[in-house]
């Protein structure tokens, strides 16, 4: 481990902030001073342009939407022809850090190791868990315990499972010290609540085989939520949502811009993961971050690493059933968000970085106050609404009348772009992508806008850590195929 906090201590501007450059300075206040000057004038002016901040808020949703559109055009082109999933390819091992799953592994594992090409080793990164873990590996998977921060030899009834037995120290250094153990040239990381398709496996191991470059790629994911009638109207939300996610993380891939590769479902170059110091635990999103520490190193050492989304590479994953749940999630999330732009922010507006510095960085510079935008936007419109100001409120809505319209049209549009690239012409619904753009702007969209606050709440108090996860979804979603 001393190897990898080195590397960490070399690479991450955490440990070593470097200058804020002008550019990263400007563009973040920019944003800000935009809202202070839109919310002011939502005092002074009448009309449609009292609500300049709904305005804004519109036409950058707009605009990014158009983005993702015109370069998801690309998926109604001719499929890709894959190369044989009979070839050898790249060795591959996965991790599965584990704290207290017992209840999932079974099912994660039963699914990994019942894959159409098995991975050369799996790990079982026990992140000191005190729940039935322990029992199950030794039991149900014949695995001797280890002693603690070591790694037990292969059982006799599925020589490529591994247990390492750690102390409680979160889920980045147990995907740290499983990743040191591994010896193999791909690492892929699964969450004991994410189930995988039967070809996911072969679709990494396809994808880094034919290009030695790439060093970091995700799968597609889909949320599966347990519980009652709320619990399936959050998976309707999320499903919609995850769809629009991974169609923009493809846009974004096209100018070699892609900077969210999702740990719950991601392959990583080993060699090139050991280099930057793995994940760092201090980051309440540590996948998220690794890509910019990743990033960093290839500019300054002139590498042309690669990073992609695999539509081939599919699995589902467990999502939140409550809204307290969704809305601490949003909060790890967001808040982990605002940690990396900030420890990263001399890459914003940073030509060396092509796109990635000049586009995508500054986009996510605006994404830091979205919230704001979004949910100010909202109570103007209700105080206009309430105060009985007619001459604002009409033309408002006119013009969110407008915007819906806009979102229906996206939506109807990106969910043949998913069926096309997960290559399902059954996946998602028309009929659900129409109501949940008629249904978001004023339910699910403030949902996550209140998360994303909070999340700033967690940023400014420097929170690090995840907390405890429930897993409903999977297990109900055994259930089902069961």
């Amino acid at each position: 481990m001393n190897s990898l906090a080195s590397a960490l201590t070399a690479n991450s501007p955490r440990l070593s902030p470097p200058p804020t450059p002008l550019a990263s300075t400007l563009i973040h206040g920019s944003v800000l001073l935009l809202w202070l000057l839109l919310f002011a004038a939502s005092f002074k002016l009448g009309g449609v342009l009292a609500w300049g901040v709904g305005i804004a808020y519109i036409v950058y949703d707009t605009v990014l939407l158009l983005f993702v559109a015109w370069q998801s055009r690309r998926l109604l082109g001719p499929a890709a022809v894959s190369a044989s999933a009979t070839e050898p390819g790249v060795t591959l091992g996965v991790i599965v850090a584990a704290h207290n799953e017992a209840a999932a592994l079974p099912l994660t594992l039963g699914i990994l190791l019942a894959q159409a090409q098995a991975p050369d080793c799996i790990v079982i990164a026990d992140d000191g868990s005190s729940d039935g873990t322990a029992e199950l590996l030794s039991s149900r998977y014949g695995l001797a315990a280890p002693a603690l921060g070591q790694i037990s030899e292969p059982g006799a009834q599925y020589p490529t499972l591994r247990w390492l037995r750690l102390p409680h120290g979160g889920k980045a250094r147990a995907l740290n010290s499983a990743a040191l153990h591994l010896h193999t040239e791909v690492v892929l990381t699964v969450d004991a609540d994410t189930l995988l398709e039967p070809g996911a496996i072969a679709a990494f191991r396809r994808a880094f085989s034919a290009e030695p470059e790439l060093v970091a790629a995700t799968g597609i994911l889909s949320p599966v939520c347990g519980g009652g009638p709320g619990g399936r109207v959050l998976q309707w939300f999320q499903t919609y949502e995850y769809i629009r996610n991974f169609l923009s993380r493809h846009a974004w891939m096209q100018l070699d811009s892609l900077l969210l590769i999702s740990g719950a479902f991601a392959g990583f170059r080993r060699e090139a993961l050991l280099a930057v110091g793995g994940f760092d635990p201090q980051c309440m999103v540590e996948d998220y971050e690794l890509i910019h520490r990743l990033r960093r190193l290839a500019q300054a050492q002139g590498r042309s690493w690669r990073f992609r989304v695999l539509g081939s590479a599919q699995a589902r994953t467990d999502a939140p059933a409550t809204i307290s749940a969704f809305l601490r999630q949003r909060q790890r999330w967001f808040g982990g968000f605002l940690q990396t732009q900030y420890w990263y922010r001399s890459m914003v507006g940073n030509r060396r970085y092509g796109w990635l510095g000049t586009l995508m960085l500054p986009v996510k510079a605006v994404d830091t106050l979205q919230p704001l935008y979004g949910l100010t936007a909202f109570f103007l419109l209700l105080a206009y609404a309430l105060g009985g100001r007619s001459g604002v409120f009409a033309p408002v809505a006119t013009l969110i009348g407008i915007k819906i319209a806009i979102d229906l049209a996206y939506h109807l549009a990106s969910v043949q772009w998913y069926r096309r690239w997960v290559d399902d012409r059954h996946r998602a619904s028309f009929s659900g992508a129409l109501l949940a753009a008629v249904a978001e702007p004023f339910t699910f969209q403030l949902l996550r806008h209140a998360g994303a606050a909070w999340g700033w709440w967690a940023f400014l108090a420097g929170s690090s850590h995840w907390g405890k996860q429930s897993r409903q979804g999977v297990l109900a979603a055994a259930e089902v195929d069961s």
